[in-house]
């Protein structure tokens, strides 16, 4: 028996197909697309500006009300259930027109959704409150 060691022809390696490709270009073409939509994506800013105090002397206010937000979403007007939330921003409108300083006091409880306190504080915002602060925060430490 004899063994023939005679390298393959050239014919052999001609039709067999290339197995590896290069990935390289698919990655950087995948990198831009990935750089690019990172820079066009919008930012999502959902803010409430607040005026904050800045350290003066602290001036008795004329009028106190005080917002309690429940757990369950319920927004209470000095102890008593606003039914809606455009019966709030009347109130809110009323206290923000009144003589004198009027101050309001903010107390959500810790199991209340934010989306229902943001929603207070932006509507007081809106209606032009300019006095509002958020009381009792020691208990969502």
């Amino acid at each position: 028996m004899s063994m023939n060691a005679a390298p393959p022809s050239a014919s052999t390696a001609m039709t067999e197909p290339m197995i590896e490709m290069n990935m390289t270009p698919l990655i950087d073409v995948m990198l831009v697309l990935i750089i690019m939509l990172i820079i066009t994506i919008p930012r999502q800013n959902h803010a409430v500006n607040l005026n904050l105090p800045n350290g003066g002397k602290a001036d008795t206010p004329d009028q106190v009300v005080t917002i309690d937000v429940d757990f369950d979403g319920t927004i209470l007007w000095n102890g008593l259930a606003v039914p809606s939330r455009s019966k709030l921003e009347a109130k809110l409108l009323a206290v923000a027109a009144a003589p004198g300083r009027a101050e309001v006091h903010l107390r959500p409880n810790k199991l209340a959704a934010y989306k229902v306190v943001a929603g207070v504080m932006a509507a007081a915002q809106r209606c032009g409150v300019v006095n509002i602060g958020l009381v009792g925060n020691e208990q969502l430490i």
